[in-house]
């Protein structure tokens, strides 16, 4: 090190050291890692995937960790101090739960929509052609648990095809004795169809993805039938990582996070929604 006249050693290392470490902590300040939490419907999993991978991508240092599981599930976790973020429901109820209990911060947003399918193994053992013969004695039916989303607005769909031409007003109590099983999420729901252990499940559009379409049928429900899922979204009251939960939600409800929630087969959410 060449010395300028009159300077003394210790002083020129000890600027030398200085500027280092001033350089190296801005390069620790650059690169400071992150941990988002984000609790969200099972519904949402390909599609919150890709949003998360769009996040990190632009937010360098920052990890975002998918919590993926019933609506109800994820609630209930919140409330005993699990370490959420973010909470992503697939339906309302469970949304306000966690509100009324002050575990959210600020008010929820709609995301997102989705609508109701019946699926049958590929196989088709049953020999299901129709929806009314999901109300065929014999018949294997599997649906999400009545706390589950997808389980309530299942029945809510059974419903209101009794009251349609063609499936008798005892259609919903029939078709209910032929469950089997009652999942606490949607994707154990199609597991269970694709591998073949039910006969029929009722599950979201948004689930019968390019992979699960080769193993299932599907039976579209009428529109006068079916129930359209609303998802909202909110930041949890107690989270570690406010700015970078805010910035999740902000790109979901972009024209860019719209559009991922579209390739996923979910619908936007409705035009001038919250």
């Amino acid at each position: 090190m060449r010395l300028r006249s009159g300077w003394p050693l210790v002083i020129v290392l000890a600027c030398a050291l200085g500027a280092q470490c001033a350089s190296g902590a801005a390069r620790a300040g650059a690169t400071e890692k992150h941990t988002l939490h984000v609790f969200a419907a099972a519904s949402l999993a390909d599609a919150f995937a890709e949003i998360a991978h769009s996040l990190e991508s632009s937010r360098p240092g920052l990890t975002v960790r998918l919590n993926l599981a019933g609506s109800q599930q994820l609630a209930i976790q919140i409330e005993q101090g699990a370490g959420a973020d973010v909470f992503a429901s697939a339906d309302e109820r469970w949304i306000a739960y966690a509100s009324t209990r002050g575990l959210l911060a600020g008010e929820p947003a709609l995301f997102a929509r989705n609508r109701l399918v019946v699926i049958v193994p590929g196989t088709n053992p049953a020999r299901i052609q129709r929806l009314a013969d999901l109300a065929r004695g014999g018949v294997k039916l599997v649906l999400g648990a009545d706390a589950v989303p997808v389980g309530r607005y299942s029945r809510v769909a059974l419903q209101n095809l009794a009251g349609m031409p063609g499936f008798g007003r005892d259609f919903a109590t029939r078709t209910l004795r032929n469950v089997v099983s009652e999942e606490e999420n949607v994707k154990s729901v199609v597991g269970k169809i694709q591998l073949g252990e039910a006969d029929a499940g009722i599950v979201y559009r948004s689930d019968v993805t390019p992979a699960i379409a080769r193993f299932v049928r599907v039976l579209e429900l009428p529109e006068a039938a079916n129930v359209i899922a609303r998802y909202p979204i909110a930041l949890v009251r107690n989270g570690s990582e406010p700015v970078a939960a805010q910035a999740f939600v902000d790109l979901l409800l972009s024209p860019e996070g719209q559009r991922i929630l579209e390739r996923h087969g979910l619908m936007a959410r409705e035009p001038g929604g919250p």
